[in-house]
Order: structure tokens, then C-alpha cells, then sequence
């Protein structure tokens, strides 16, 4: 006679499993989705094997939540979708109903509050990003200003589907990269330029030696002595400006106002649909810091998706529009300029290199 099964248990270890959370036509047809629609901006259908369907709408968060933003969200999810809602990796939250009449009277309600609804199909969707000063101890910006300055400068092209196709940008603060900034359409980064400041007299105080000397990926740092006391050396040849040092030991400073700044990236997604995915490639090299509003960073952001948008073939992502038409004719278009600091000279730039099996057949 088999034994009886052990009752499931239950600890304060972890999430609650998202099971429970789910909407009851999610759970239902978990699995069994047979295709979504596009219906309008910020609204998909998706129908089941069933022939159940269930309604997303899409509406652009801030980049800092309040309680009281939170709340909002929390009531109108009560009020039109039973109180199932879902927020996406890009920061967008998405209302999940089964009841098509509950539509327009939620968007309605979102844009009252000054919440915009957008951000499927072929438009921006909400831009992913690190918290920069707000949080990071080694931002190089602002990042939250940036991409708040950014989106009201690209309001238009995330409540309209008028894109050759999808365009995703992503932000970070520094070179970790903690935003997906390597695999977006469009990548701002921000950038130290100088190596971190030792402060010789506190090292040994507030640092472990050997671990400072081991956070550096490039073999930068070096232990040494000075006025007696213990402390670390850099060879600013191989200083790639990371700030892994400051965050193991805070003796080493790399903040600096007059020499950090923002870069910018483009041609990289994720998907593999039509071609490989891609990595992003440096644009603009750098660009000051000026806030609050970073006029020049949303200029060149607005003017690259500008002219992606008038030359771009239907379904065409710009990285794939910028392998079509060629890196020279990409920097003509966008009035660019070309710099010494696009030319990869790193001593490990051949692993960067096209090494896929993918073939393109003339």
C-alpha cells in the first residue's frame, strides 16, 4: 500500500508563489494561449485554446513610486480588473481584465491622473533603467532625471504606434551596467572618465587590502605603501573607470563632477527574430552632465529616433536598419560626428568580434 502524500508546507522562506496571484482566465488557460492581438495603443487581446480572452492595458509608471501612486493602481485594478495588475521588466504597469466594456472607462480614468496608456506594438515602451544618484553609490548621473527628461521628449511615440517597429531604450548609470543597456535599442550610460581618487591616509582604516586589489577586472590596482602605512596604487592605463574598487572599499572615491558625463549606444536587442540579437555600439562618446533636464542628451535621443523613424523599412529595428544602410551612412543621416573613441582598441576587442554560425545568403 503506497504511503499517503506529505502535505505541502508552508514557511516564511521566499515569495508566495505567483499561482495565486494570477487572474482566474490566466490560470485557467495556463499554457494553452492560442494568439494575441493588437487592438490599439497600450491595448492586446489575448485568446486562449479555449476561446477565453483576456484584455491587457498597458499605462506608463513613474520612474520613483509612491505609496499614494500604489494605491491608485491598487484601486483601479479593484474597480476594473477584480484587482489583477502586473508590472513589466520595463517598468509599465498592465491592467489584466476579461471584460472588453472595462477598457476605455479604465484609460480614461489612467489619463485623468496623468497616467498615459502606450508602449505596445511600434512605439517606446517605458524605458528600463538604474536609479543613479537616488540609489548607486557609483553613478556617473542622474539616471531617474534623465530618463524623466527623455520620455516627456518622446511622450508621442509611446501613446502612438507609428514606429517602423518596436524601440526599446534603456538607461544605466554607470559602466556596471545594471540596466539593459547592452541590449537595447538605444542605450544611455553614464561614464567616469577618471580613475578613482585614494585617499592614502584612510585605506588601511576602512579597507581590505587584498580585496580591493581583487575587485579590479582589468589588474588595474596594486598594493603599496605610503608614509608608512598600507595602501593601493592604479595604473590608469588599465583603469576602465567601473568604480568595482569604491564599492569594496570607500577610501576610493570616483565621482567628479567636471569629468563625468553620459554616453550613448545604439543598435542592440534581444530578440532573435529575423536576425540574431545584437549588441549596442557607441554613438555619441560623451556628453556633460546638465541637469535637471539633460537638453543635450534628449536632442540626440529624439534626433536618432527621428530619423530611424523616416528611414526604416516596416518591422525593421534599428539595429538592423543601421546594418542596412552602414555605420558611415548612419552617422551622415544623424549628423553624428565620428571620433577616435568609436574605434575599439581594447586588447580583448577580438572576443567582441562576429563570431555567430548565422549565415546571410546574398
Amino acid at each position: 500500500m503506497a504511503e499517503p502524500a506529505a502535505p505541502k508546507k508552508k514557511t516564511d522562506i521566499g515569495p508566495p508563489h505567483y499561482e495565486q496571484f494570477l487572474h482566474p482566465v490566466v490560470k485557467k488557460n495556463y499554457g494553452k494561449w492560442k494568439y494575441h492581438e493588437y487592438l490599439k495603443p497600450g491595448v492586446l487581446v489575448h485568446v486562449a485554446e479555449s476561446g477565453d480572452k483576456i484584455f491587457s492595458v498597458r499605462a506608463g509608471s513613474p520612474r520613483l513610486i509612491s505609496v499614494d501612486t500604489i494605491r491608485l493602481f491598487a484601486d483601479l485594478a479593484e474597480k476594473y480588473c477584480g484587482g489583477h495588475l502586473r508590472f513589466t521588466s520595463r517598468n509599465n504597469v498592465e491592467f489584466m481584465t476579461d471584460q472588453q466594456k472595462n477598457i476605455d472607462p479604465l484609460i480614461k480614468d489612467l489619463n485623468a491622473k496623468g497616467y498615459p496608456v502606450g508602449g505596445t506594438n511600434n512605439s517606446i515602451s517605458n524605458i528600463i533603467h538604474t536609479q543613479g544618484w537616488v540609489h548607486c553609490h557609483s553613478a556617473a548621473t542622474d539616471v531617474s532625471g534623465v530618463v524623466k527628461a527623455m520620455m516627456d521628449e518622446l511622450y508621442e511615440y509611446f501613446v502612438e504606434a507609428k514606429l517602423p517597429h518596436k524601440l526599446k531604450l534603456a538607461a544605466a548609470c554607470c559602466l556596471n551596467m545594471c540596466g539593459a543597456v547592452h541590449c537595447s535599442d538605444i542605450a544611455i550610460l553614464g561614464i567616469h572618465r577618471r580613475p578613482p581618487k585614494i585617499n592614502d591616509a584612510t585605506v588601511a582604516n576602512v579597507c581590505e587590502i587584498p580585496t580591493t586589489v581583487s575587485s579590479c577586472p582589468t589588474a588595474a590596482i596594486r598594493p603599496t605603501t605610503v608614509n608608512g602605512k598600507a595602501s593601493v596604487q592604479i595604473d590608469e592605463d588599465r583603469c576602465m573607470f567601473c568604480a568595482n574598487c569604491f564599492t569594496v572599499c570607500p577610501a576610493m572615491p570616483i565621482a567628479d563632477p567636471l569629468n563625468d558625463g553620459i554616453s550613448i549606444w545604439v543598435g542592440g536587442k534581444v530578440s532573435n527574430a529575423r536576425t540574431e540579437p545584437m549588441f549596442t555600439k557607441l554613438a555619441v562618446p560623451f556628453i556633460p552632465n546638465n541637469p535637471p533636464r539633460w537638453p543635450e542628451v534628449t536632442d540626440v535621443v529624439k534626433n536618432i529616433v527621428k530619423v530611424y523613424a523616416s528611414d526604416a523599412h516596416k518591422y525593421e529595428r534599428l539595429g538592423e536598419w543601421i546594418d542596412r544602410i552602414g555605420w558611415p551612412k548612419f552617422f551622415s543621416m544623424t549628423g553624428l560626428e565620428f571620433t577616435k573613441y568609436h574605434i575599439d582598441d581594447f586588447k580583448h576587442a577580438g572576443e567582441t568580434y562576429k563570431r555567430s554560425t548565422h549565415i546571410k545568403f546574398q
